[in-house]
């Protein structure tokens, strides 16, 4: 179905990446990462990457930061709107797909390997679990969850980042009413979301009294690695906190038995400051159904182009896949 050389891509708000496969079952070359807003849009960026390649490709497999309706995605934090059938012409491909990012994060799980991952506390490895979840903050927030069923992978891709949410306990309530809200709202992406540890920063230094901090998420993170004693570092265990919190919430909602994995942008960048037991408490406090909690595993995906490997596992065993094919593929 995808005729090879397929390219591969990862379309996000700050960072695109891009590879290509030369036959099935290859792993992917990975041309490049490409900042979003250096291009009026994607068929720009992808010329781009083309121009490092002398493969010319036949196929392309996509996935986009934002909902898919239609073959056709706009991002939802960055101005591109991504349509697969005018990138299809524009090409001249054979076929196309184009999914959300986090939908294509569910399916890259079966193709995950263990030099990939860490584990998050000393919770057992789920083992024989039918649903996965997949979840991690970046520019925005993404959610995903995969079911396996008679040996074929069923994704189930998610827009719960825009749910509201809600403080927990007293640390949380003292900044809550604080924080800056997105759209007049705060939820799980404007709480979780790169943007969204800066807020949560700012808000814990005007709880306190304090002048808020103009710094960025990169100077937060770099002054918590310094000072494990400073606010900076404050402000990333609450905000780890908040996370596994929110993945409890995201593992009892799909009963995720085969396990929780944690990606994104940001947290590799601070894998050196989760405590494995506090991240486990958080998320295993789910009364009265901790017990189910606590035989879900957690772990972080470590590997920032692994959704890249399983989109190319996708284009050599399209088969294995339940998707939609024939609705969404770009020349139907």
């Amino acid at each position: 179905m995808f005729a090879h050389p397929v390219l591969v891509a990862d379309i996000g708000g700050t960072n695109s990446r891009f590879s290509i496969v030369e036959a099935p079952g290859q792993d992917p070359k990975i041309l490049g990462r490409f900042q979003t807003a250096d291009y009026a849009g994607p068929l720009e960026a992808i010329k781009a990457a083309l121009a490092l390649t002398p493969l010319v490709p036949q196929s392309v497999l996509m996935c986009v930061a934002g909902p898919v309706v239609d073959r056709r995605c706009h991002l939802t934090n960055a101005r591109w709107t991504i349509d697969g059938p005018e990138i299809a012409k524009g090409l001249g491909l054979s076929s196309g797909l184009l999914l959300n990012d986090f939908e294509a994060q569910a399916l890259s799980l079966p193709a995950l390997r263990s030099e990939w991952l860490k584990q998050i506390g000393e919770a057992a490895p789920s083992k024989g679990g039918t649903m996965q979840v997949i979840l991690g903050p970046g520019t925005g927030l993404g959610i995903g969850a995969l079911l396996t069923l008679d040996g074929r992978y069923v994704p189930l891709a998610s827009e719960s980042c825009h749910v509201d949410l809600g403080p927990v306990g007293k640390d949380e309530e003292a900044f809550w009413p604080y924080l800056q809200k997105v759209l007049d709202r705060n939820t799980t992406e404007s709480v979780m979301s790169g943007p969204g540890l800066v807020r949560i920063h700012r808000a814990r230094m005007v709880a306190k009294g304090l002048q808020p901090s103009a710094d960025d998420g990169v100077a937060i993170v770099n002054a918590a690695l310094a000072d494990p004693s400073s606010d900076a570092r404050a402000t990333i265990n609450a905000y780890l906190k908040i996370i596994a919190r929110f993945a409890g919430d995201i593992a009892i909602t799909f009963l995720a038995s085969g396990g929780v994995t944690l990606a994104g942008g940001i947290l590799p960048r601070i894998a050196s400051m989760i405590d494995g037991a506090a991240f486990r408490r958080a998320f295993e406090s789910k009364a009265p159904v901790d017990a189910l909690t606590r035989r879900i595993s957690t772990r972080l995906l470590m590997e920032p182009d692994a959704v890249l490997y399983g989109m190319a596992a996708i284009a050599a065993e399209p088969a294995r896949y339940a998707i939609d094919y024939k609705e969404r593929d770009w020349l139907r």
